[in-house]
């Protein structure tokens, strides 16, 4: 499982970070690094999966070139919250990932602005709210993809859901 993420997370990353330098349109590409850890808080509940979001996030710590330890504190974040909502609610179909997701996206956006503009963060939301809406849209309709393609890619190579074995 957590070569499997990390290969994923490697990827994702490498999109995330290519991929704006030739398409102009940074909003509509998905936050596929928030996808992995919501996919990790319904489905792997382990500290391991813990620590895998915390290393997915600092990875995007590290290539993303902002504050140091935010993008992980903001993915454990969200992986503990999603943790205790599939595991308190008991449901983990793909119409709770993506408004998960959606949620997720909104969230870490708005917490990095936060982070970073300090006192001048109440501009700076009104300015990339539309666009945070934006990627957070199409983040969760990406969402039930990424969630299939690691379920099925989990199958190809043998490895049993988490849930499963609980």
């Amino acid at each position: 499982m957590l070569i499997l993420f990390a290969i994923a997370t490697y990827m994702a990353l490498l999109i995330q970070t290519a991929v704006p330098l030739w398409f102009p349109f940074h909003a509509l590409i998905p936050n596929l690094v928030i996808i992995l850890t919501v996919d990790l808080g319904l489905r792997h509940h382990s500290a391991l999966a813990a620590l895998m979001a915390f290393a997915m996030g600092y990875a995007t710590d590290a290539l993303s070139g902002n504050h140091l330890g935010m993008n992980a504190f903001l993915t454990t974040s969200i992986f503990l919250v999603t943790y205790e909502m599939s595991s308190r609610l008991l449901v983990t179909n793909v119409l709770v990932g993506a408004i998960t997701v959606f949620l997720a996206v909104m969230v870490a956006g708005l917490g990095g602005v936060i982070f970073t503009a300090g006192r001048g963060a109440v501009e700076e939301i009104n300015l990339v709210f539309a666009q945070l809406l934006l990627q957070a849209l199409v983040s969760a309709i990406i969402a039930p993809l990424v969630f299939a393609a690691m379920a099925g890619t989990k199958r190809v190579i043998g490895l049993p859901d988490e849930l499963e074995r609980e």
